[in-house]
């Protein structure tokens, strides 16, 4: 059972004082103290000049451009690795170059960055210039054979950095030593967006676009790729990342996108001109990652580069199609996994504070997605596990609230040298490869360090709210206020409140849906509410005739005609 918490905020926050008051508490409890930190204008992104080595970056770009060198984009198999592609090959054209390809490494062949191997695929194309997005900053062996073989290697990355950095000929990556940018929370396709930026200005500066006879790009266009890799990659929406994704969403609604977010956009459902943040999130990155989880995300780059409307949707459709054969794949898996915890835990109320999990006929490209399933279910850190094709296990994980998991495993790989053969990642999701036959060694020494590091009270189901809501709060107008306030994300959550309400009627829509309609205290409007994959053995419940609840306001546009929906992310019968 979970409990429902409160949001802290303070009662002081009178510098938001042309603000709504219900805006202005939620904000508050955002830490939100003053309303510049609202502004979503380009003019408020921080300046590229603070980022470390990107003046280098820049001076080897501008070599590369002027020699029309060979250049060779190296992305990753998520959605922030394909738009950052899609970013750096777009502009790097606008700005004059005429030798650029990209490579994406096949996650089941080659694994994950510049590895060796990779290097040596990429060498195949002969380039003079190598640029990684969204990844490089471990790649250490590869960046040293690519030197070898007199290739140069520009990294481009945002993941943490290890003791030792590759020795690239430049690096940006705001989470790199001594770097003074002012904000840590950039996706891949952040970071190279500012890395074009500063170009485009240095060629300003050495009035290449006159000289080439080039119209000076505009680099807004490429927003739109960076609000979906940003918001895909599920990073921190700090003031910054707001303002990239504000922009974005606006090229997107007003139809200034390129053909492939159109295309997958159509594909799934989905209308651009009332497009939000959570849907770049939930259906437009789940079907550009179902590439690169199943198959190879150069299909999804493909179709963010597409030219034109009727390819992309070609490509769209293979996407989608690939989306589905993931669901289902990501369903068994789940099912088996929770089949698993039923057995061994749930029914012993036994669970270890951290869960490790494997199976041999396990997808590599979907256990991200079943750790994730896992660690809602317990609220513990989780990793699932998959074999690989060079006979390693490959896990990928996940964590809650409060625990950095990549420190978790760096301390592992320190007291047990031999165990972990390589990792990396974030605070909240990392990636690593194990020796087969130490799976149930890691599996205790994951479970003993989270132990180490973690209160109970952390591992206890939690839900956070923004408190209740007055009757008189629970209008349309609101819920468009607050959805205009966006955008929501991870550390900007979208307002979620709590409260108890009368059920006037419960019944299952689809399969698991459930949809009600309440009415508040003191009120006399009846509302309507969706509950979205119930289950099934709880609800309907005939026998309660109130609930509490903790909802978000939704805006239900059907058939063009709005109305308030409050949509219930848990409920609970008021006995």
């Amino acid at each position: 059972m979970k409990t429902i918490l409160r949001r802290a905020y303070p009662e002081n926050s009178s510098n938001l004082v042309s603000v709504h008051p219900l805006l202005r508490r939620i904000y508050a409890a955002r830490h939100i103290e003053s309303e510049q930190e609202l502004s979503r204008e380009l003019k408020e992104l921080l300046p590229f000049h603070d980022l470390l080595g990107i003046k280098t970056a820049v001076d080897r770009l501008f070599l590369a451009i002027k020699e029309q060198q060979r250049i060779l984009v190296l992305g990753d198999f998520d959605a922030d690795g394909a738009t950052s592609t899609a970013v750096a090959v777009n502009a790097l054209r606008a700005m004059g170059a005429r030798h650029i390809s990209y490579l994406v490494p096949n996650r089941f062949a080659y694994g994950y960055g510049l590895t060796p191997e990779i290097v040596d695929v990429a060498r195949e194309k002969d380039p003079q210039l190598i640029i990684t997005v969204d990844n490089g900053i471990s790649s250490n062996a590869g960046v040293a054979h690519a030197n070898s073989l007199g290739i140069d290697v520009l990294i481009t990355d945002h993941h943490l950095a290890g003791a030792v950095l590759p020795d690239a000929c430049a690096i940006v990556n705001p989470n790199q030593p001594q770097d003074k940018f002012a904000s840590k929370y950039l996706a891949g396709v952040g970071v190279i967006f500012y890395v074009m930026l500063a170009l485009r200005a240095h060629l300003k500066s050495q009035n290449w676009f006159e000289l080439e006879n080039i119209e000076c790009p505009n680099m807004s266009e490429l927003l739109d790729l960076v609000a979906l890799g940003t918001i895909a990659d599920v990073v921190p929406l700090d003031k910054n990342n707001r303002i990239l994704v504000h922009q974005g969403l606006r090229r997107i609604r007003a139809g200034h996108m390129r053909p492939g977010i159109a295309a997958l956009l159509q594909v799934s459902g989905r209308e651009a001109q009332k497009i939000k943040a959570q849907d770049l999130g939930f259906a437009i990155g789940p079907r550009l990652n179902a590439a690169g989880r199943l198959d190879d995300m150069s299909l999804g780059i493909a179709c963010l580069l597409a030219e034109d409307l009727k390819t992309a949707l070609d490509i769209a459709h293979q996407l989608d199609d690939l989306n589905k054969k993931r669901r289902v794949i990501e369903n068994t898996m789940q099912n088996e996994a929770f089949t698993f915890l039923d057995e061994r835990h749930f029914k012993n109320d036994n669970m270890p504070a951290g869960i490790c999990l494997f199976q041999e006929d396990w997808h590599q490209g979907v256990v991200g997605l079943v750790a994730s399933r896992v660690k809602e279910k317990t609220n513990r850190p989780t990793i699932a596990f998959a074999r690989a094709n060079d006979g390693s296990i490959k896990g990928s994980a996940r964590s809650i609230p409060g625990l950095h998991i990549r420190d978790v495993l760096e301390a592992i790989a320190a007291k047990y040298p031999d165990l972990i053969t390589k990792f990396g990642g974030h605070a909240m999701a990392a990636g690593m490869s194990l020796p087969p036959d130490q799976f149930e060694k890691f599996k205790e020494a994951f479970a003993k360090e989270v132990e180490l590091r973690v209160n109970p009270e952390d591992l206890e189901g939690k839900i956070i709210s923004d408190g209740e809501l007055q009757p008189g709060d629970l209008r349309l107008d609101i819920a468009e206020l607050i959805q205009s306030a966006g955008p929501w994300g991870q550390g900007f959550p979208e307002p979620l409140f709590d409260g108890e309400f009368t059920i006037i009627s419960q019944r299952i829509v689809g399969q698991r849906h459930l949809k009600l309609v309440l009415q508040a205290p003191n009120a006399d409007e009846y509302i309507d509410a969706i509950a979205f994959n119930v289950d099934l053995e709880t609800w309907p419940n005939y026998e309660t005739q109130r609930a509490t609840l903790a909802y978000r306001l939704e805006v239900n546009d059907f058939n063009n005609r709005k109305r308030l929906q409050l949509l219930v992310e848990h409920l609970m019968p008021v006995l």
